[in-house]
């Protein structure tokens, strides 16, 4: 799993940016245009965290918890309905601007949570986190397949009969090419150097390969119940988000002066935060990766 320093280095780094430039609780995963690319990004988000509640039955009375809950949006949206939420994530800068916003959030590695961890729950849901659960090290071990079916075994411990699971997740995609092939060193334009890019500013995480193998490792502890792509969602996600990021603020101003030390150096974070491309929406134009939601039954 990419580690508390990986997720340090991705998350908490840009945690006031994201703050400034987003909102307080912003969801940083994939919205839900469903083809309608009017909708505004607030809009889009909403979208998705009233088909996650129906999904999963988010509702007065319900418990429910946000694996990898990043700045909160899901869980202020399981407040608005009356349920109670309970996140866990390895950003200790999620964890601080989550408990400023009265939400219950711990510090925890979601690939250790047991029901003594933490108590029972009503639905379970995760917005991006499953990214980050196998890093390349343990990819190359051979482990993939049971790192994600002992996650998907510990999230059915925590859940009743017929309990559900909201799980959105990047997949690589049709276009994958082999990882060996994937090379910062690369031709700058090419496939395996936007793909060396995207590890760069997401250091320590493999991603399934495809949405079958997903569901393959469910299999053993849930039930599907749907699957769709938001490939297309994320990429107009994505580009409403490098909007916001580049507008103007004596505010960012500021916190990027505080980090003009780290950027002088470390190549690692010139690399990571200002190439000047968008790795991510090139790799999903090109379908090197996919994005799905899964909508999983407890067997």
């Amino acid at each position: 799993m990419a580690g508390r320093k990986d997720l340090e280095f991705t998350y908490s780094v840009i945690d006031r940016l994201f703050r400034l430039s987003l909102g307080e609780l912003a969801d940083f995963s994939g919205a839900k245009y469903d083809g309608d690319f009017s909708l505004s990004l607030e809009e889009a988000q909403r979208r998705k965290h009233d088909y996650v509640a129906e999904q999963v039955g988010i509702g007065p009375g319900r418990r429910v918890l946000d694996l990898g809950c990043g700045w909160g949006p899901l869980l202020n949206a399981v407040r608005n309905r009356g349920a109670s939420g309970l996140g866990v994530t390895l950003s200790s800068a999620q964890v601080a601007a989550c408990q400023r916003h009265g939400l219950d959030v711990r510090l925890f590695d979601a690939r250790l949570l047991t029901h003594e961890s933490f108590g029972h729950f009503d639905a379970v849901a995760s917005l991006g986190a499953f990214e980050h659960f196998c890093s390349p090290a343990e990819y190359a071990a051979g482990q993939q397949e049971g790192i994600y079916g002992d996650l998907f075994g510990r999230m059915a411990s925590v859940l009743p009969d017929t309990g559900r699971f909201f799980l959105q997740t990047m997949v690589f995609g049709p276009n994958m090419i082999p990882l060996d092939d994937v090379d910062i060193r690369a031709p700058r334009d090419s496939d395996a150097w936007y793909l060396a890019l995207l590890g760069h500013q997401f250091p320590g995480s493999c991603l399934p390969f495809g949405q079958e193998q997903v569901i393959r490792s469910a299999q053993p502890h849930f039930r599907l119940v749907s699957s769709s792509s938001g490939r297309l969602d994320y990429i107009e996600t994505i580009r409403q988000w490098r909007g916001r990021f580049s507008e103007p603020s004596l505010r960012k101003s500021l916190v990027k002066l505080r980090l003009a030390r780290r950027w002088a150096t470390s190549p690692e974070f010139r690399l990571a935060f200002t190439s000047g491309v968008s790795a991510n929406t090139v790799c999903f134009e090109r379908e090197l990766l996919d994005h799905y939601r899964f909508v999983f039954e407890k067997r």
